[in-house]
């Protein structure tokens, strides 16, 4: 099933007073690039918190973690004998240099000094640890659900433009017949105007023709880009992630259009080309977007 790297997905859990909330958001990404934003208290789980996050293979995720909770999770504590250990050698310091340190500034600046605001932040239980968990891969489950309604979308409009690209090629087949005779008629006047008709050797003109005209020839670039398109809608029916193969694909199919327009040499190929090319790079640009 072919999912979008954009999602969004979010779960509560209850535990004692606490309210836990779990938000993730994605958009694309070539490799899997997660950030996370979480409450302190949850710091020491991380490496679990994003051990799950790797199931989602691609994208820039987001999560962020918050708990609301009737009780405060941490009370703030002032180490009394460090500040004014930090007040004394500053106040010292000042009058030494003829500094004013008596504005509420200062204050605020031993603070913030290494270890003079401190918490009785506790670790948490196995069994919040494990709420935050379920929370956290129901939040991944409705993320995973967003995706899949948006990879829907995403891959019905791709397939369409490839349709449109077969449909486009059908239309070449009238003009190429007549672009072979063009092409013969066109040379034999050239050289008429050049060379009398007696003097023009009809055996080896006829072989040079032939020639020429192999190495335009856009039979094999038409079956090619055929089944380039028909390997395409197979990737996507029967792969779960196929992305990354797609726009391998998608190259492909971009090589054959292209050596369609340098062999066309008739202006109404060259035109249903600009169309199919057009098609194509909507396609690569949809790709960006699907895990």
């Amino acid at each position: 099933m072919v999912k979008s790297m954009t999602g969004y997905g979010k779960a509560t859990a209850e535990y004692n007073d606490k309210k836990i909330t779990v938000e993730l958001r994605s958009v694309n990404s070539k490799q899997l690039d997660t950030a996370i934003r979480i409450p302190a208290l949850y710091r020491e789980k991380e490496a679990e918190l994003r051990a799950e996050l790797l199931k989602l293979q691609r994208g820039k995720i987001e999560l962020f973690i918050t708990v609301d909770s009737q009780k405060s999770i941490s009370q703030a504590q002032i180490n009394e004998s460090l500040f004014t250990d930090y007040y004394l050698q500053i106040k010292s310091i000042g009058q030494r240099l003829g500094i004013e340190t008596e504005s509420p500034e200062i204050i605020r600046t031993i603070i913030h000094l290494p270890e003079v605001l401190s918490s009785d932040k506790k670790e948490i239980s196995d069994e919040e640890t494990a709420a935050l968990m379920s929370c956290l891969r129901e939040g991944i489950k409705q993320f995973e659900r967003f995706r899949e309604q948006e990879g829907k979308v995403l891959i019905a409009d791709i397939l369409q433009r490839i349709v449109n690209i077969e449909a486009l090629l059908e239309k070449v087949e009238p003009y190429e017949k007549n672009r072979i005779g063009t092409i013969k008629n066109r040379i034999n006047t050239n050289l008429e105007e050049i060379i009398s008709s007696a003097s023009i050797d009809k055996n080896r003109f006829e072989q040079e023709l032939i020639y020429y005209l192999e190495k335009i020839d856009i039979t094999e670039e038409k079956v090619r880009l055929k089944q380039h398109c028909t390997y395409f809608r197979d990737t996507a029916a029967k792969e779960e992630s196929p992305g990354r193969k797609l726009t391998f694909i998608s190259q492909e199919i971009g090589r054959e259009i292209n050596t369609l327009s340098s062999k066309a040499n008739e202006v109404n190929i060259q035109q249903l080309v600009v169309q199919m090319k057009d098609e194509l790079e909507k396609v690569k640009e949809q790709l960006l977007n699907v895990l």
